[in-house]
């Protein structure tokens, strides 16, 4: 009779992923191989509530910050404060005079805030058509704002997101974002903010987006931002193709005034409804 006991597959510990992501981290992708630029420019960042890594709350380096990257929708994460009235960080007057954004319209329970579950969505120029507020599951409160916006180069949705510190609660709250997307997927789609996640392949809580999203593709390290080494924030897109290269808007300013980098997307939304109406072609001849 064998005594010896069973084996049980290797599972590296976060420590170890994390070294592991040092040891790589100049061998890690930078975006698509083949960059190719848009018009439409994207972009998440989380601010951590406006407190740089020197600890101090500066909410204008966050402004400068997004001044900075000039991009079309911004998605922003812990915009808000945590306790109490819940009041909003940033000046938003500010950011639509000096930059156009102004925000997606949220019905929050705290009339001092911002956005819903610290998620701010900010766009420069078109029409938003429906607006979501998802309560996602997970021991931690957290949130998602689903938006429908036309934009002048066609219609996209955004679905702007801080999923939980727990890989069990980034599980249901990825499947519950995936519910939101099969309500209606006619329009090309953005699922972008801190996901909290760095892990690829079978071990990520993110593999259950696939294949609707693809998790892996275009990831870059933007936490912590000093020496940036995991791939925290992201931008997906549905289909693949929407998405066609990912930067770190890694600047002196950004690296002090928040924990992490921002991350910007180009996106071809005319690329992606060509593709997404050739889908519905397709299936409209097979049935």
């Amino acid at each position: 009779m064998d005594s010896k006991k069973p084996t049980r597959p290797f599972r590296p510990s976060v420590s170890a992923s994390i070294l592991a992501a040092v040891r790589n981290r100049n061998k890690r992708s930078t975006g698509a191989t083949k960059v190719v630029r848009s018009d439409l420019l994207i972009a998440s960042y989380n601010v951590h509530k406006c407190v740089g890594i020197d600890k101090k709350f500066d909410p204008d380096r966050i402004a400068h910050v997004i001044s900075e990257i000039g991009a079309d929708v911004v998605a922003i994460q812990e915009a808000d404060k945590r306790f109490g009235e819940r009041s909003g960080l940033l000046d938003l007057a500010r950011l639509e005079r000096e930059n156009k954004l102004i925000p997606v319209p949220v019905a929050s329970l705290y009339p001092k805030g911002h956005g819903w579950h610290g998620n701010l969505l900010l766009f420069r120029a078109g029409v938003v058509q429906r607006v979501q507020q998802l309560v996602l599951p997970g021991l931690e409160p957290r949130g998602a704002l689903v938006a429908d916006i036309d934009l002048q180069a066609g219609p996209l949705r955004i679905i702007a997101a801080h999923l939980g510190l727990l890989k069990h609660s980034r599980q249901q709250q990825t499947e519950a974002i995936l519910d939101a997307v099969h309500a209606d997927p006619s329009r090309p789609t953005l699922l972008l903010g801190d996901l909290n996640e760095w892990r690829v392949g079978k071990g990520s809580s993110l593999h259950f987006l696939k294949p609707i999203f693809d998790p892996a593709r275009n990831a870059v390290p933007s936490f912590p931002s000093r020496f940036p080494v995991l791939a925290l924030d992201r931008v997906l897109g549905h289909p693949h193709s929407l998405v066609t290269a990912i930067e770190v808007h890694d600047t002196p300013l950004a690296r002090v005034a928040s924990d992490h980098l921002p991350i910007k997307a180009h996106v071809d939304l005319k690329a992606a409804i060509a593709e997404t109406n050739a889908i519905k072609d397709r299936a409209n001849l097979a049935r």
